[in-house]
């Protein structure tokens, strides 16, 4: 038996203000949202993001539950979303010009040559920035 066609799909990320993200991961980040579901009966939206559409590349869900009043508790086992720019300096100052926080300012990777950052998303969520390994 021949294995499945396998690719990453989506990550899926509850949030607790749906417009406050979609205003980070689509007009601070750059993606376009590609569909959006509301589920009355289950108290919740579903909208999906990202820079290909869905056929095409990996995207984010972003799960807003309607009664969420306490933030999320993201866990100590997850570890963060990445994504990849031509230049992980240029692309730090432009989103310190939209407020965005830093936990990790953008330097070469310890142990090796890549550049990465490290910035959050309006609920807390780690972000890698890295940019493509050359040569």
């Amino acid at each position: 038996m021949a294995k499945p066609d396998f690719r990453i799909d989506h990550t899926m990320l509850r949030v607790k203000d749906l417009e406050k993200s979609l205003h980070f991961y689509v007009n601070v980040l750059g993606m376009k949202v590609l569909r959006q579901n509301e589920y009355p009966n289950g108290r919740f939206t579903n909208t999906f993001v990202g820079y290909q559409d869905e056929d095409a590349g990996t995207s984010l869900e972003l799960t807003y539950n309607w009664d969420q009043e306490e933030p999320y508790d993201r866990g100590n086992g997850w570890g963060h979303i990445a994504l990849k720019v031509s230049d992980v300096y240029a692309t730090s100052e432009y989103l310190k010009t939209h407020g965005v926080e830093f936990t990790k300012e953008p330097s070469p990777m310890k142990g090796g040559t890549r550049v990465i950052a490290f910035i959050k998303d309006p609920d807390g969520y780690p972000i890698e920035l890295n940019e493509p390994i050359s040569g």
